[in-house]
């Protein structure tokens, strides 16, 4: 937690985009969210910073819905808030010439070793086969049959 904290150091924001490289699950901002302890706005096509609070504007099933947050908070992005910018050749070489600061976990208090054990490996129950109905009679009779309906 701490190192979390160092980690985002003097950021009032923290902001994630919603779609992960690996499965899509939409969990890193709520997650940091509940860590840090700030408020969190997710999937926001729009923000608006007034002093210390920011407005999320975010699209739900009915329309939009716009909540109001304290800072500091996290903010995970819909496709709908970027803008893409293309980076210029002169700033790509500015970029190259950056020096890029190098962290390490223990230098933050982290202890990176598992905290995970294996309890068990099993194969799953072996399907049994399916049967196909002719009517919608027959699906119903054979759902009352398995006392499913």
């Amino acid at each position: 937690m701490a190192a979390l904290r160092a980690l985002v150091g003097v950021k009032r924001i923290i902001d994630y985009a919603v779609k992960a490289i690996d499965d899509d699950c939409n969990q890193t901002g709520q997650m940091t969210a509940a860590l840090l302890d700030w408020p969190q706005g997710t999937f926001a096509s729009a923000l608006t910073l007034e002093g210390e609070q920011l407005t999320v504007e975010r699209e739900v099933d009915g329309g939009l819905e716009s909540i109001r947050l304290r800072l500091p908070a996290v903010v995970t992005a819909d496709l709908r808030l970027n803008e893409p910018h293309y980076a210029t050749l002169p700033n790509i070489m500015k970029a190259k010439k950056k020096k890029i600061e190098v962290l390490k976990a223990s230098d933050l208090g982290v202890d990176l070793s598992s905290r995970l054990a294996m309890q068990r490996v099993e194969e799953p129950p072996q399907r049994q086969a399916g049967i196909k109905v002719e009517t919608v009679d027959d699906l119903v009779g054979k759902l009352k049959e398995g006392g499913l309906i």
